[in-house]
């Protein structure tokens, strides 16, 4: 074997077996890591070769070591994921920027983002899975929540739980708005 098609070969191992041991699938991986389903079974197979910016954002979406991704190494007793290195992702949303909060294997279970609303911003969610709740704390400004028929204001301090098994938004109400979102059991 070649030195390239060794060192593929660890990447492609190396990749798909930090993607099994947090239990995510291909469509999980793809979605926090913004690298299409087939381009990231292809890299696991060892068919094609991920750029930089794809590794990149394969390790940040299964939070593993960049730099030592083909090298044994021990995995650190604090993990740090810095503020610029938290992965942002696209949602439902207009004016809203939605930075993930939690690791990976999380996904579908207990989820932790961390939103910030434009002024008029809005995140519109279709209902998740049966008994879904979201718990949205509101760091700064004021948001409008709606769950179902039911809405309510919150100001800076507030915590609102609501089932988010269907249809449900929130909204910055009258400026910018900073909130931490958790949602369980997607």
């Amino acid at each position: 074997m070649n030195p390239r098609s060794e060192i593929h070969a660890r990447l492609a191992a190396a990749l798909k077996e930090a993607r099994t041991a947090k239990g995510l699938s291909l469509d999980a991986v793809a979605r926090l890591s913004g690298v299409s389903r087939s381009m990231v079974s292809q890299i696991e197979r060892g068919e094609s070769s991920p750029t930089v910016a794809t590794l990149w954002n394969l390790t940040q979406a299964l939070q593993v070591d960049f730099a030592g991704l083909l090298e044994a190494r021990e995995t650190p007793r604090i993990e740090v994921i810095r503020a610029e290195a938290a992965p942002v992702i696209g949602g439902r949303g207009l004016g809203v920027s939605i930075r993930i909060l939690s690791p990976a294997e999380a996904v579908g279970v207990h989820e932790v983002y961390d939103l910030t609303f434009a002024t008029g911003g809005k995140l519109i969610s279709d209902p998740h899975g049966p008994g879904c709740r979201e718990h949205l704390t509101l760091l700064d400004g004021r948001i409008e929540v709606t769950s179902g028929e039911e809405s309510q204001q919150l100001g800076t301090g507030d915590t609102a739980r609501y089932f988010a098994d269907r249809p449900h938004r929130i909204e910055a109400v009258g400026g910018p708005a900073r909130a931490i979102l958790i949602v369980q059991n997607s």
